[in-house]
């Protein structure tokens, strides 16, 4: 009996799902795949390029912006390796060690988004609710102390579940249900006791994701409280228009986020690729679209681009 149908048989290394039954294009659907890690990563090194070299950007803001960019950038590079290696036949499986690092960088980093997202959301309260003193809240050394902590909430906590992953007893065939290892692609697969795993990811998704996502609803509540204070219509206006960018960031990230939910809850009839899709847009979207966002949206973002390309053609 093959490796890949003997069940029960404890193995150190996992196969990828691909696109199942497209696998004649697989040269086709690699142009539209590696067009957008080429945009992701040209796109958030860009914003990170412009930030760290204009010092008039060397605000709150742009410091969050900077690791919403930085964020987005590792989440590409986390899994650009596997995606396009399965698209181009140069590797079909991955070790278990090997996956379960890129597990603990794929949550971690979306956890990460999130935690960034909500100091982003509370530098907006600050800069609208409590103008005159946001410089004195937001310090440099504050900054620097948001994002220790950010970085710590997100590795730091999701650490136990992944380090049993490596203890945990497979079952086969290895066969990973998306072209990246996941958490529970790999709970799917153990033949181990997994409560533990579940009911802490549960209380991740609990404490990170459904409670960050609160307190921004939250902050947003108490700005427009703000805003609709504000007698001039034209400083109302201008204010709205610095939260944009920020809400069209937390709505790209919470929507795919929601959407590979309902597939994975309730979609168990749904074709393989819609899955594969649903995580690929999950783990693609954010770090193609924040760019963009923060670019066209951003007028200090647009404008230094701008002046940087036309100093390129003269």
């Amino acid at each position: 009996m093959s490796a890949l149908t003997s069940p029960n048989i404890t193995s150190s290394h996992f196969f990828f799902t691909g696109l199942p039954g497209l696998e004649q294009s697989y040269a086709w659907i690699s142009i539209p795949f590696f067009s957008i890690y080429t945009m992701v990563l040209l796109g958030n090194c860009m914003i990170l390029h412009v930030i760290r070299t204009d010092p008039s950007l060397h605000e709150p803001m742009f410091y969050f912006l900077a690791m919403l960019a930085l964020t987005d950038l590792c989440m590409g590079l986390s899994t650009v390796h596997t995606v396009l290696g399965i698209l181009w036949g140069l590797i079909q499986e991955i070790s278990l060690d090997a996956c379960i690092i890129q597990t603990y960088f794929i949550h971690g980093l979306s956890c990460m988004e999130s935690s960034v997202l909500l100091a982003m959301c509370f530098d907006r309260y600050i800069a609208i609710c409590n103008p005159l003193r946001y410089t004195a809240i937001l310090t440099n050394t504050r900054i620097i102390q948001i994002g220790v902590a950010v970085i710590v909430r997100s590795f730091l906590f999701i650490t136990p579940p992944i380090i049993r992953l490596k203890f945990f007893d497979y079952c086969c065939p290895h066969i990973l249900s998306h072209s990246f290892c996941l958490h529970q692609d790999l709970l799917r697969l153990a033949c181990s006791d997994i409560h533990f795993n579940s009911f802490y990811a549960l209380a991740l998704v609990i404490c990170i994701l459904l409670l960050d996502s609160l307190l921004i609803l939250i902050s947003y509540i108490l700005i427009l409280h703000s805003v609709l204070a504000i007698a001039s219509q034209e400083e109302r206006l201008k204010s709205f228009q610095t939260c944009v960018s920020h809400i069209c960031a937390v709505l790209v990230f919470y929507i795919p986020i929601i959407g590979l939910t309902m597939v994975h809850r309730f979609g168990k009839h749904l074709s393989p690729v819609v899955h594969v899709l649903m995580g690929n847009i999950y783990i693609l979207f954010p770090p193609l679209m924040n760019p963009i966002i923060y670019g066209v949206k951003t007028q200090q973002i647009r404008s230094r681009i701008q002046r940087w390309f036309s100093l390129k053609e003269n």
